[in-house]
């Protein structure tokens, strides 16, 4: 099934291995993970004929990528491959899924489709991750790998990733979610690899922050400072720590501090607190800015912050700009700016540029920036050189007149592939996945201390010829920080790979014969469809109960004709009861079954979520429970919101034998209520209006023998609703 191309040998040898066991695959960036996954497909197909592959990335243009390369190197009918967005509607996919072979899809759409019955996935002999490493957490593939594993036939899984990271438990915990049995990992300096690749050099360049920055460094200092002895003052830290509290640690502290209100002490103290690491944090993000960026970076920000304080509530965004040390620092930057002083990273980037340029005009780079409006600033300054020809590459986000669509990038990987542009200037888009043209260089504007990244923008570069990697770091600052933890991160990750390869054993559980018999609940959930993301669904779906998303015009959850269930988390519970939505949204669950529910999901004090007075929450709680007959329920997780579900659609269904109706109405139980009913189905109309319609004409018939200036008559009945009810009334039936 294969043409085109010539499998090398470190490809043969990991095909090797995935065939027989479930495998992650590590590999250089460029290296040909997709064609490893494409000689097992044809195994698998080769195997079982009547099977289905699939083939998961987490963007449109990756898995458009993929597309490509098996229309280009596989023995296959076009019609027989298909792309899964959110871009396709859910019923073509669902068409789809029944006439092809190959389906490549972004996760959130395959879970949506398994979510909602679309695909079954008992037939599929092979499943891709691509970009495995995100395989932790809530992240889609975790659960559609579970259910896959659970439902094939024949399971067989491939994860592939240029770098899974540097940390042990979060490789074991891809491992465990893929279930993964082996792992085959390639360095450039692996004998099997060596001969395909060209060598890369890295060079670290130095820049020297000048004195005016060190001056505008030293009022933001003082400003943390300042912060963070009040915090020590209060007990809450170590005067000690305060000098040299990495962000790390900075998230540690409000976090602990949060935790504190949330257990009920709402203690003027820890308030306090929480405000003053708020300021600190900020202030510490311009001083970043300042140190790796410059000047316009930082002052975008500051100005942000300037601009939020006039209109915020927010204590520690308008203490901020009531702090002299933080105004210091920002009329000193502001006046550097007015004198055109930038960071020496940007004349030293010219610098590079205008060398390189003029000793090969057909030289390409990529430059990768931490922030986008540093990209905008690069561009300016780099578009002054002689030869230049540039163009930004950022995320689909609108920001400050920045942000591109998917066709737009897919534009300018064309245009720089042909030479328009000899210079993308990248965020972080441009890291992962891609396939970016044959890059001579690749330049960082500031080193990054994560290992997956640092990996994967030097992996832009190498691919056909020798390649470059210049690195630009601002000595003494988080630069340098960044820079050494980027180096020991990647050199720990192959060290880790290498040890969890020879040490570990993965223990993927088998299947057995009982696993192949249906466990079935006879249960069915309608849920709304705004619901569908949640773990709460995945984990009914666990349990084999059936899952009817619906548009629901009242709860979140329907689990009989008598019971429906309103969830919402702590936060969400407290705002509703002080925007006044939940008194609303309870009428409307009364009135249209016997039995609502209100659960409340979270972890979080009821009464430390806002600023309302205690005695205010109660008062809303007393009259949901007595007045309104409304039971409370509260959750820990999704997890514990799905058992409770399961328990009262289980005692309602099975042992009391009740339905479940669709749309949640349940049979009016008198005539009044039974002409209310009637009337509110007609167009536009709804529980809302079905009153005033039945007061003024006394009866249904009266309603449809009115005419359209009759109708109007009526209070919020204009001419469209009036027209659109008598339409419905004289349409002939089944036209």
């Amino acid at each position: 099934m294969i043409k085109n191309f010539k499998p090398r040998l470190y490809q043969q040898t990991i095909f090797a291995t995935a065939v027989e066991k479930n495998t992650l695959v590590v590999l250089p960036t460029g290296m040909g993970k997709t064609n490893i996954f494409l000689m097992l497909a044809a195994q698998r197909l080769k195997q079982y004929p009547d099977s289905k592959i699939l083939l998961l990335g987490p963007t449109k243009p990756l898995i458009d990528q993929y597309y490509s390369v098996f229309k280009k190197n596989f023995e296959i009918n076009e019609k027989d491959m298909a792309i899964f967005s959110g871009k396709v509607k859910p019923d073509d996919r669902e068409k789809l899924w029944v006439e092809s072979k190959i389906v490549f899809s972004t996760p959130q759409a395959m879970e949506n489709d398994i979510i909602c019955s679309r695909v079954n996935l008992e037939n599929v002999s092979l499943i891709g991750f691509d970009e495995a490493h995100k395989a932790v957490g809530d992240y889609a593939y975790v659960w559609v790998a579970k259910q896959y594993h659970k439902l094939s036939k024949f399971p067989k899984i491939i994860g592939m990733t240029a770098s899974p990271g540097s940390d042990l438990e979060k490789i074991k915990e891809v491992c465990k979610n893929l279930r993964i049995e082996s792992i085959e990992v390639r360095t450039n300096k692996d004998p099997d690899v060596r001969q395909y690749v060209k060598p890369i050099e890295i060079k670290w360049v130095d820049v020297e922050l000048p004195k005016e920055f060190l001056n505008i460094k030293k009022y933001l200092d003082d400003c943390i400072q300042s912060k963070l002895l009040r915090v020590a003052k209060k007990g809450f830290i170590s005067k000690k720590k305060i000098k040299r509290l990495p962000k790390r640690e900075l998230l540690g502290l409000q976090a602990s501090l949060q935790a504190k209100i949330s257990q009920g002490e709402r203690d003027y103290e820890v308030m306090k607190s929480i405000s003053l690491v708020a300021e600190a944090m900020k202030v510490q993000h311009a001083s970043i800015l300042l140190e790796t960026q410059g000047i316009s970076p930082l002052l975008d920000y500051m100005n942000q912050i300037k601009s939020q304080s006039r209109k915020t509530k927010v204590k520690a965004v308008i203490n901020l700009m009531r702090d002299l040390n933080f105004r210091s620092a920002m009329i000193k930057a502001e006046s550097l700016f007015e004198k055109g002083i930038e960071h020496p990273k940007l004349s030293k980037l010219r610098e590079i540029l205008d060398k390189k340029l003029k000793n090969n005009q057909n030289i390409k780079l990529i430059i990768f920036t931490q922030y986008r409006d540093s990209a905008v600033k690069i561009k300016e300054e780099v578009d002054t050189v002689n030869g230049v020809k540039s163009h930004l590459f950022t995320g689909q986000q609108k920001k400050r007149n920045t942000g591109m669509s998917q066709k737009k990038q897919k534009q300018v990987l064309e245009d720089f592939k042909a030479r328009e542009y000899n210079i993308l200037i990248a965020t972080q888009i441009a890291e992962e996945g891609l396939d970016i043209p044959k890059v001579d260089s690749v330049i960082f504007y500031e080193p990054i201390p994560s290992a997956i990244r640092f990996i994967q923008r030097k992996g832009r570069t190498g691919r056909q010829e020798e390649g470059e990697v210049i690195v630009l770091t601002t000595k003494k600052t988080r630069d340098e920080a960044y820079k050494w933890a980027a180096i020991h991160k990647e050199r720990r990750m192959y060290r880790v790979l290498n040890k969890l390869k020879k040490d570990l054993q993965f223990e993927v559980p088998k299947k057995s014969l009982k696993d192949y018999i249906p466990k079935q609940e006879n249960i069915t959930v309608y849920v709304d469809h705004r619901e569908k993301g949640s773990g709460t669904i995945k984990q009914l779906i666990e349990w084999n109960i059936k899952i009817q998303l619906e548009s629901l015009d009242v709860a979140d959850y329907v689990l009989s004709k008598d019971v429906c269930v309103e969830l919402k988390t702590v936060e969400d519970f407290v705002n509703s009861i002080i925007d006044g939505r939940l008194l609303a949204q309870l009428r409307s669950m009364k009135k249209s079954y016997k039995k609502p529910i209100v659960l409340v999901e979270g972890n979080q004090d009821i009464y430390s979520v806002r600023r309302v007075h205690p005695n205010a929450i109660l008062g809303l709680l007393s009259t949901i429970i007595v007045d309104y007959s409304i039971p409370i329920v509260y959750t820990k997780n999704p997890k514990e919101t799905a058992a409770f579900l399961r328990i009262v659609a289980k005692r309602e269904q099975v042992e009391r034998s009740k339905d479940v109706y669709r749309h949640g109405e349940k049979k009016p139980l008198t005539q009044k209520e039974l002409q209310e009913f009637i009337v509110s189905s007609l167009p536009g109309v709804g529980a809302t209006l079905s009153k005033p319609l039945l007061n003024h004409f006394k009866s249904i018939k009266n309603i449809a023998n009115a005419s359209i200036d009759e109708l109007k008559k009526v209070n919020q009945i204009g001419k469209k609703k009036a027209k659109a009810i008598k339409d419905i009334i004289d349409a002939e039936y089944g036209k």
